[in-house]
């Protein structure tokens, strides 16, 4: 099974959610991601080394941005997030990295 990291953003807000649904959901897909790293969608363009996997909760769409690393097993988790700018904010973030 592939080993998960997370990049500073990401594990942040995952450990800022206070609703412990939706924080089991995103968890949930998580594990999800980590049994399956091509579940997700492959983005096109200057996204394309990078995955997104919706996660639904209360009519509101969180994404979940990934990249994978086979040849070590290993997926890191980008960032997290609602979809509102979520890739703007993905691209500003990966340029400052």
């Amino acid at each position: 099974m592939y080993q998960i990291r997370f990049m500073p953003r990401a594990e942040k807000y995952i450990k800022k959610l206070k609703e412990k649904n939706l924080k089991e959901k995103i968890k949930n897909a998580i594990y999800e991601i980590q049994r399956n790293p091509y579940i997700g969608e492959m983005k096109k363009g200057d996204l394309s080394d990078i995955y997104g996997f919706d996660v639904f909760y209360h009519k509101t769409n969180y994404e979940i941005s990934y990249q994978i690393y086979s040849e070590k097993e290993v997926i890191i988790i980008i960032l997290i997030g609602t979809r509102k700018n979520f890739y703007q904010e993905l691209k500003k973030y990966i340029s400052n990295s």
